[in-house]
């Protein structure tokens, strides 16, 4: 599996970030890899698209969130 994260990836958070009033399962997205990939700014923002949080966040603090199966991990269809 690939851990690479991309630009606009939308994350979920892994960790409580109680310094930052943030916590664990809160969705965002990248926009911007810091530091060669060893970072990322991620982007909180509420249901009307305001951003109300931007962190830097090392890659084990999140998760990205897929909308559709890899296709290394399909098993054979089930109908």
């Amino acid at each position: 599996m690939n851990n690479q994260m991309k630009l606009l990836d939308v994350v979920a958070l892994v960790v409580d970030v109680p310094e930052h009033n943030i916590s664990r399962g809160q969705v965002g997205t990248v926009v911007e890899p810091l530091k060669n990939g060893a970072a990322y700014e991620v982007e909180f923002s509420d249901r009307n698209g305001r951003t109300y949080k931007s962190l830097g966040l090392r890659p084990e603090q999140f998760m990205v969130l897929h909308y559709e199966p890899d296709s290394d991990l399909r098993g054979p269809e089930i109908l």
